[in-house]
């Protein structure tokens, strides 16, 4: 699944706010609004979000829902 389409699902999975997503997954929160603006994701972040989105579940910082 293309990296965009799994971000957008997860935040819907997970009710985050994408701005709280970009913070945590990678210190910026304009993370999303940027991808949805056409942001290209070099391989490096696309790693380290898909990483964040698979370990999410485990930390203890977890969005409250």
């Amino acid at each position: 699944m293309h990296i965009t389409r799994q971000v957008e699902r997860f935040l819907e999975d997970q009710e985050l706010p994408p701005t709280k997503f970009g913070c945590l997954a990678a210190g910026d929160p304009r993370l999303v609004l940027d991808i949805r603006m056409g942001r290209e994701i070099r391989p490096e972040m696309e790693s380290r979000l898909r990483q964040f989105m698979s370990n999410y579940g485990n930390q203890t910082d977890r969005h409250p829902t």
